[in-house]
């Protein structure tokens, strides 16, 4: 229970609508928070709002793998990060934690991928180099930081031996 090796960039605490029949938080609204850390994130890399209204362009997520790992209950403290696993041109390969703030345990991942369009097609095209910059920025950050061991992870029945 170390905690992030990434700084978070949003803290959220558990809602009492988010509890579920098992009353821990449902798996909808881990979604949720996941999505709402991704914007903050898109923010700070210049995806903002002005920019998608001014340029015509957006960003989609294609692929998305969440992994619940722990339970977090109403109330509780959420610590969210986010860093960038690979990029290109057009894509970026996100993985977002999601930590219990106070007791430092991580609670569920999720791995995104993500994609830049121009909404008149819709079709895919290049980031502006003021994002691809910002983008490159954050994966330099963590490069020495191991990828999380839920990163590339395959869904699918264990059968033993």
């Amino acid at each position: 229970m170390t905690g992030p090796a990434v700084p978070a960039i949003h803290h959220q605490a558990v809602l009492p609508d988010w509890i579920d029949y098992n009353r821990h938080m449902n798996v909808a609204y881990y979604v949720l928070v996941f999505d709402n850390a991704l914007d903050v994130f898109l923010d700070d890399i210049g995806l903002t709002r002005e920019y998608r209204d001014s340029s015509g362009r957006t960003n989609y997520v294609l692929e998305t793998h969440v992994t619940y790992l722990r339970e977090v209950h109403e109330g509780d403290p959420l610590a969210m990060t986010v860093r960038v696993l690979d990029c290109d041109q057009k894509r970026m390969h996100l993985f977002l934690e999601m930590y219990h703030k106070d007791k430092g345990y991580l609670a569920a991942t999720s791995e995104q991928m993500l994609i830049h369009i121009d909404k008149a097609g819709p079709k895919a095209c290049a980031m502006p180099d003021f994002i691809l910059e910002k983008i490159e920025e954050n994966k330099a950050l963590y490069e020495d930081v191991p990828v999380p061991p839920q990163a590339g992870a395959v869904i699918g029945i264990r059968r033993k031996s």
